[in-house]
Order: C-alpha cells, then sequence, then structure tokens
C-alpha cells in the first residue's frame, strides 16, 4: 500500500516536507522547504535528502514561501527532473522568491569564503545557485484551483484555496494502490480568516488522513480589531516620543496587509507619520504580482481608498508610500531620525535590510519596534521578542532600548479555534497528524482537540513512516 514519510517541518516550523510512494515506485513529494531559525536547523539544509531525487516523479507545493519552497533549485541541481506543480500565483512568485534566495547563497558563499582563505581553510559553494534556480523554474506546472490534475500515475491532486497568502493552496491527494483509492489532505499553512485580503481556508469534509499545521495551536489571536487600535496607539506614541518606527515583515503576505492597514489608518486621519518606506525589493515585486492576480483576492469594495479599481494597485492604498528598491535609495533612510516608518525584510530578523535598520535605530529609546508575525526558535526576531538587553547582528553588538511590541492579531495562520473548526467539517474521523509547529504547541494544541472533538490526533517524529 501508498507511504507516506514524515520529512520536515516536525515538531518544527520551517522545512516543510512529506513523501508519498505507492507499490508501483511512483514518489510525489510534497513541499521542499528550507529549515530556517536556528544554527543546527540551518545547517541541516545542506544535508543530502532522505531520498534520491533522481527517482522523484513530480513535486506538489502548497505555497511559495520559503519554508516550504526553498530547497527546490536544490532539488533540482541533485537531479529532479520532473514536474513541480503549484498554483497559478505561487508559479509567478517563486520566480521572485527563490532567485532571490540564490543570490543570498551565492553572497553568502562569497563572504564566507573570503574568511576561509584568510584562515587557510577550503572553500565553500552555495547552497544552490542562480543557474539552478533558473532550470528549476523551467519545471513549473501552473494549476487552477479546485480543478483536479494527475501529479504523477495514479496521483491526482486537486488544490482548494488556503487563504494563507496569494497563491497558497490547501492539498488534496487522491492516491490510487492496488486498486484501491486514499485521500490525504494537506492543509499547507492555513490562513487567518481575518486577513483584510485573502478569502477564508477552503473547507473539506473528505479524508483518510490529514497534516495539519499547527503554528499556532496553542493560542487565538487577540481580537483583529483591538490589534488596529493597538498598532494605531503605537504609532501615535512613536510620533509623541519622536522616533521611527520599524516593522520587519515577510515580503509576501503580511507587508501586503500592513500597507492596507496603514493605508486604513491614513485615511481616517489617524497616521501621524509622514513617511513610509517599503524598503524591500522583493516586497516591492510581490505587490506588482498581488496587483496581477487581484481577481483572486477578497478586495471587493473594501480597499482603503474606494472600489476603484486604480485603488487595487497596493501602492495606491498609502498615498505616503515610498519604495526604495536600490541599496542607494535605502540608505537615504538613515537620514531619518524620526517620524518615518520603515517596513523592511525579513520577517524574523535573520538578513534583509532590517538589519540595517536595526543598526541605526534599535539602540535608541525614542524607536518602536514593530514584531507583526511569528518568530521561529533561533531567529533573531525570537531573541529580541523574548527581551535580550542587546544583539549582535553585522558582526557588531548593538543595545536593544527601542519599545518593542508584538502584534497577535495580525498573522497570516489561523489560529487555534480556526484550526478546530476546519478540521471539524471532515464527516469521519481520519487519521489526523499535526505537523508545522513546534512541540509544546502541538501537544496543547492535541489536547484540546481531544476535550472538544474527542478526536485522538497522532504527532509525528522526523522520519516517520506511515502507511495511507
Amino acid at each position: 500500500m501508498a507511504l507516506l514519510s514524515f520529512l520536515g517541518a516536525i515538531q518544527q516550523v520551517t522545512g516543510s516536507c512529506y513523501l508519498v510512494e505507492t507499490h508501483e515506485g511512483v514518489r510525489v513529494l510534497l513541499d521542499c522547504g528550507m529549515h530556517q531559525g536556528r544554527r543546527q536547523d540551518e545547517a541541516s539544509n545542506r544535508a543530502r535528502f532522505p531520498f534520491d531525487p533522481k527517482t522523484l516523479n513530480a513535486v506538489v507545493l502548497s505555497h511559495a514561501h520559503i519554508d516550504h519552497s526553498g530547497l527546490l533549485p536544490k532539488l533540482v541541481a541533485e537531479g529532479f527532473k520532473g514536474p513541480i506543480h503549484a498554483t497559478d500565483a505561487t508559479c509567478k512568485l517563486l520566480e521572485l522568491m527563490l532567485l532571490d534566495s540564490a543570490h543570498i547563497q551565492e553572497k553568502d558563499a562569497e563572504w564566507e569564503n573570503k574568511w576561509r582563505a584568510r584562515l587557510g581553510k577550503p572553500p565553500v559553494k552555495p547552497l544552490y545557485t542562480r543557474i539552478d534556480t533558473e532550470r528549476m523554474l523551467k519545471q513549473r506546472q501552473a494549476q487552477t484551483y479546485g480543478e483536479p490534475f494527475v501529479a504523477a500515475p495514479g496521483v491526482t491532486v486537486t488544490f482548494h484555496d488556503a487563504g494563507h497568502i496569494l497563491g497558497s493552496a490547501i492539498v488534496q491527494a487522491d492516491v490510487e494502490d492496488f486498486g484501491r483509492s486514499r485521500r490525504l489532505v494537506f492543509s499547507g499553512d492555513l490562513g487567518n480568516a481575518c486577513s483584510p485580503l485573502m478569502h477564508a481556508p477552503a473547507t473539506l469534509d473528505e479524508a483518510d488522513v490529514i497534516l495539519m499545521e499547527s503554528t499556532y495551536g496553542d493560542r487565538d489571536h487577540r481580537d483583529h480589531q483591538a490589534t488596529v487600535e493597538e498598532l494605531a496607539d503605537i504609532l501615535q506614541q512613536a510620533h509623541r516620543d519622536g522616533g521611527n518606527v520599524l516593522m520587519p515583515s515577510f515580503a509576501v503576505g503580511r507587508t501586503q496587509d500592513l500597507i492596507y492597514y496603514l493605508g486604513q489608518l491614513y485615511q481616517q486621519g489617524r497616521l501621524p507619520q509622514q513617511a513610509v518606506f517599503l524598503d524591500s525589493p522583493m516586497a516591492i515585486g510581490a505587490n506588482a504580482i498581488y496587483s496581477l492576480f487581484q481577481e483572486q483576492l477578497d478586495i471587493t469594495g473594501a480597499e482603503p481608498g474606494g472600489p476603484n479599481s486604480d485603488s487595487r494597485r497596493i501602492e495606491k492604498w498609502l498615498p505616503i508610500l515610498k519604495v526604495t528598491p536600490s541599496a542607494e535609495d535605502s540608505m537615504t533612510i538613515n537620514r531619518f531620525k524620526s517620524g518615518a516608518i520603515i517596513i523592511a525584510g525579513s520577517g524574523m530578523c535573520n538578513g534583509g535590510r532590517i538589519l540595517h535598520h536595526f543598526k541605526h535605530n534599535l539602540w535608541r529609546e525614542e524607536c518602536h519596534l514593530v514584531i507583526p508575525g511569528f518568530q521561529a526558535r533561533g531567529t533573531l526576531g525570537r531573541t529580541i521578542v523574548d527581551g535580550a538587553e542587546t544583539v549582535k547582528l553585522l558582526h557588531q553588538r548593538i543595545a536593544v532600548r527601542a519599545r518593542v511590541h508584538t502584534l497577535g492579531g495580525f498573522s497570516a495562520h489561523a489560529g487555534q479555534s480556526q484550526l478546530i473548526d476546519w478540521v471539524s467539517h471532515f464527516k469521519s474521523r481520519p487519521e489526523l497528524y499535526l505537523v508545522h509547529g513546534e512541540l509544546e504547541k502541538m501537544q496543547v494544541l492535541q489536547k484540546v482537540l481531544d476535550e472538544r472533538l474527542g478526536w485522538k490526533a497522532n504527532i509525528p517524529e522526523p522520519g516517520d513512516r506511515i502507511a495511507l
């Protein structure tokens, strides 16, 4: 019978990867994500895959975030030649995100090798290159929500809107083996139903096996409108204090939401700052892609500037938004000692331009740092949220004197009650496995599922293999 292997995002949040195998030798990989956060987790990105990439028939991708897609170029570099199935919007976002990732891999290796040369150590190769990524992009095959397609012999897949980011999908895989069909449903990352731009996650009611994310399995998010009010209060306080506001943000999903909310406050006359900088080339590119696929967004009549076609262009939502695509443009922001809102990558503060803004602002007591999303264990963002007095960045130690705020209602992930509601729509009690979450959060969700639904959820171990 068909087998399912748990290879990534098991008792942790990043590195999503699951392998489906049939007795006829068909192998389909669900996601191929990069591990992010702790040094040992990131080091595992260089390890050999626990399967031969040459033997895979296909990859099915839930969405474009790097922790779900980031090792695809490495997979291709090591011999995978099959199709990579994803929604049309995800296919477009992959080009933006993975070419940027390849650039980072090459620059990181170049920087590391300068130090290694001085120490007489052999050079290292980048995890993958732009050439690897360009080859990988040629293997994309765009699919449409709700339309079944054959991913590989005996494996029919249907994508359903997950409501997480543009193009995100719940993966329904119907696997034929020994003349018997079994349905696997992989939630991918389920969206927060309060998202201002995305539709609520689709509900399904039939499955034999479910893989469900559990990023926020231990709690619900703060009330959405209360979070908007909290953001407005923070901006007012920062204006009174005379400092800048830093917002580390994921380029895809979170940034577009933040621009929407800031646009709302601007239209209401509640945004005291006179300049908002979007300092992320990837986010600027993502804005353009969101505009291309605006028919997939839930924004009819909800734009801050009113329900006309021009206001659907994201930059039009916030007239004082200034984009800084080049490094030279980015450096001009340093002239602002107060009165600016700076949205920059990366979302967990592990790299990108936000580090340079930390260097210029984090040690200032009048500065306000707004953390609008989940910070994985081992990331710089998590270190700051946990109360570190100093942090090391850009080869120097910086004091953390800025006021740090975590906003609990803007997450792009479903909270505990939303997860329970989503899974409760399944008519029977399929085998349920919790993935994509830290262990203690999974254990809380496991207990609540048992108490509320009488449903015994499983928490797999890395490398576990089950029969479908």
